[in-house]
């Protein structure tokens, strides 16, 4: 095991965000705590935002040194920092610590980067994005799987690890590990201290409701587990006796040995249904996963804005500023998370207790008609406005990153109206929260002290439900569920003084959640398949976890400690009902680590005799020969274009004539065509034009071949087992290829220059 690198990896996080403490206790002013959680959150972005600007002139190193001047430079002009508040410091880099270690130990003992058989997921695009940073001179690297191009894929949390690996000088194969670590402990970090924060404004316990969302953004799964034990510790024949429960179904012959951690992600038919702790055990460093502290940070933002009374205009517009950097980070980084930096920005303006026309200059204001008290202009005048704040936040945040716009991402359409989703699975992937939800927001809507207003609200309430069930019953189930909630929230926000930014938070999750069930993202190659809507849920429901854990935290430890919380109540009844429903979510979503974690440590690192995070130990005991030839061609200087098996699958081993385009993945030496993604990311005319070329440089005449591979610059031809078992090979004795590497059956020849 790597101590000395955990240790060095975890100081390198923690003085960053050391680094940017003055400049969290100016953004986070207003805020309980002063943005300390926020703190390497910051750090991170301001590397990552300088870094990639930088970095179209001169990446790496000098990249690093820009991002980390900056940083200094912000912090040491604008920072403002408390001595008072270095107890929380200390408890802040504590819960760091714990989160970081956690992953560090579940990655110890699964620290593959590695296809199928010996993992899951899209490692090899994650650590080939990685692998080619490290090697390029500038940005946009270029595109390891298609040689000569530029990526078209958003990259920033890779390039961001590349940075943190040049910082520390660490070898990429534990940089890998070791980046998933910091990004799974800033989020937990984030959330805990929001919070915390909003927990104490309203008088509740603040450690309490931090712990809990803690908990729920790094620790709970959705309620597939708890569903599952329910179902095996029941009397069969009840369970028999339940409608669609028939002999063949998945329940009735599960049992506590057959769990896998898998299962719980697959719940909406057609769709993924991912949360933290079972991406963080799968592994991946992926976008999604590495935008999370950051989405958070946005909310942070929005929260101190909340926070800032109307007449400090300027602070409020500093923060509605600072979102934009933010934002245009979330682009490079996960670009699904982008629109939803803009939408917290927009519900943040039209709710926030000041009043959005005073961030405008006073001659424009003045042209504003004054906000009415109530009533539909008034709605339209503020959401108006907040949509305005959304739309310039985000059009500076993309001007920021305007070369990822022009070379790197790729343009998709949006689809309408997909395949819709089933009322239980949905309870199932979200039930956790929304039984928290529920009582909390519908109990204070109805327990309004304005007496009309409680009325209007119950009229409201029963004109919606009669809506939902209308919704249910043609097929609407997401509607049905979280229609009336939606409304319960918007309403509390509006008539409620106290209202908390917790159901700012719950609102944006329901937005998502209902958006994803009326557009989606179009995959041309998943149309007609019933996976339309795969990767937009996959992605969008990502997003609603992350936003959805800070507020569960809080409504937790309200509904624990309920004064106040709900006024139609009895508070000493409802204090027994709400602690038994929070101990009852807290089992039933903590069940699934329950049983996954003690699975995972129990694992065996391939290529290892002991805990490594070294992660790609298991390429040397699974493929020697193989390893060796990667190791060699890893050795070459530059980017040398190479030519492999195309296309690329999720096995190593050959099935179907798939490779896994391992030689370029593991060392970002770009080849000609590698994974099948690049259909998606090119489109299929280019794609199949290249395929074609492969096949004909391993098996055509030599003139083609000469002809292919000097339009490509190819510098080496691979020859391993995927490409034996896919070509009848011809290039194996074409006059201007010499072996440059030997090792048994794979053999990688240099291409003379004519």
């Amino acid at each position: 095991m790597e101590y000395g690198l955990v240790a060095l990896w975890l100081v390198a996080y923690l003085s960053i965000g050391a680094l940017s403490l003055p400049l969290a206790g100016t953004a986070f002013s207003t805020v309980r705590g002063r943005g300390v959680a926020f703190a390497i959150p910051i750090g991170l972005v301001t590397i990552t935002a300088v870094g990639y600007i930088v970095g179209h002139l001169a990446f790496g190193l000098p990249a690093l040194l820009a991002g980390l001047a900056v940083l200094a430079v912000l912090s040491v002009r604008f920072g403002n920092f408390e001595r008072r508040l270095w107890r929380y410091v200390v408890e802040i880099a504590v819960v760091f610590a714990v989160a970081f270690l956690f992953v560090v130990s579940l990655r110890a003992v699964s620290p593959a980067i590695a296809p199928l058989p010996i993992a899951a997921g899209e490692k090899f695009l994650d650590y080939g994005l990685l692998r080619s940073l490290l090697r390029s001179p500038v940005l946009p690297p270029e595109d390891m799987w298609f040689a000569g191009e530029a990526v078209q894929y958003y990259y920033g949390g890779q390039m961001l690890t590349a940075l943190l690996a040049t910082l520390t000088d660490t070898a990429p194969r534990f940089a890998y590990n070791l980046a998933l670590a910091g990004f799974y402990a800033a989020l937990v970090t984030a959330a805990y201290g929001l919070a915390g924060a909003i927990a104490a404004d309203h008088g509740a316990p603040r450690r309490f409701a931090a712990v809990a969302a803690a908990f729920f953004i790094g620790i709970a799964g959705n309620l597939d587990t708890a569903v599952r034990a329910v179902a095996w510790a029941l009397p069969s024949g009840t369970l028999a006796a339940l409608p669609g429960v028939g002999p063949e179904h998945e329940l009735r012959s599960w049992t506590p040995t057959a769990f896998s951690y898998w299962d719980s992600s697959r719940i909406v038919e057609g769709t993924i249904n991912e949360f933290p702790l079972f991406a963080w055990l799968n592994g991946d460093l992926h976008a999604h996963m590495m935008t999370t502290p950051f989405t958070l940070l946005v909310a942070g933002l929005c929260y101190a804005y909340w926070r800032t009374p109307q007449s400090e205009t300027d602070h409020r517009r500093r923060l509605l500023l600072a979102t934009a950097p933010v934002a245009g980070v979330l682009a490079i980084t996960n670009t699904w998370d982008f629109p939803v930096a803009g939408g917290l920005v927009f519900l943040m303006v039209a709710f926030a207790p000041a009043d959005p026309a005073t961030l405008l200059p006073e001659s424009i204001r003045q042209r504003i008609p004054a906000p009415a008290e109530a009533g539909v202009g008034a709605e339209l005048r503020r959401d108006g406005l907040a949509l305005l704040a959304a739309v310039a936040v985000l059009a500076v945040g993309a001007l920021l990153v305007a070369p990822f716009w022009l070379s790197s991402a790729s343009t998709r359409s949006l689809g309408l109206f997909p395949p819709r989703s089933d009322l239980w699975p949905l309870v199932v992937v979200h039930g956790g929260f929304l039984s928290l939800f529920v009582p909390y927001v519908g109990g204070r809507l109805v327990g309004d002290a304005d007496v009309d207003a409680g009325r209007g609200s119950l009229a409201v309430a029963a004109t919606v439900a009669i809506g939902a069930m209308l919704a249910w019953l043609v097929g609407f189930a997401a509607l049905a569920l979280f229609g009336p909630l939606s409304v319960a929230a918007w309403l509390t926000l509006r008539r409620r003084a106290d209202a908390g930014f917790e159901t700012l938070l719950v609102i944006a999750g329901l937005g998502l959640g209902l958006i994803v069930e009326l557009a989606y993202v179009v995959e041309p190659q998943q149309q007609g398949t019933g996976l339309e809507r795969l990767n937009t849920v996959f992605k969008v429901y990502s997003q609603v976890w992350i936003l959805w854990a800070p507020a569960a935290g809080v409504v937790a430890s309200r509904l624990f400690d309920p004064a106040g919380a709900l006024e139609a109540v009895d508070t000493p009844r409802w204090r027994w009902a709400g602690t038994a429903l929070v101990g009852i979510v807290i089992v039933a979503t903590g069940l699934y680590a329950g049983f996954a974690v003690p699975a995972h440590l129990g694992d065996e690192p391939v290529g290892s005799d002991g805990a490594t995070l070294d992660g790609t130990a298991y390429v040397d005991a699974r493929y020697p020969e193989e390893a060796a030839a990667i190791a060699w061609l890893d050795g070459r200087e530059g980017r040398p274009t190479i030519v492999t098996a195309a296309p690329g699958g999720y096995r190593w081993e050959p099935t179907d004539g798939e490779g896994a385009a391992a030689p370029a993945s593991l060392t970002g030496v770009p080849t000609v065509l590698g994974w099948m993604h690049e259909e998606q990311y090119r489109g299929s005319d280019p794609y199949e034009t290249r395929l074609e070329d492969v096949t004909a440089i391993y098996e055509g005449g030599p003139d083609r071949q000469s002809e292919l591979l000097d339009r490509y610059g190819v510098e080496y031809v691979y020859v391993g087992p995927a490409e034996r078992a896919r070509y009848d090979l011809t290039v194996e004795s074409h006059p201007r290829l010499e072996p440059a590497f030997e090792g048994g059956e794979t053999v990688v020849y240099a291409v003379r220059r004519e």
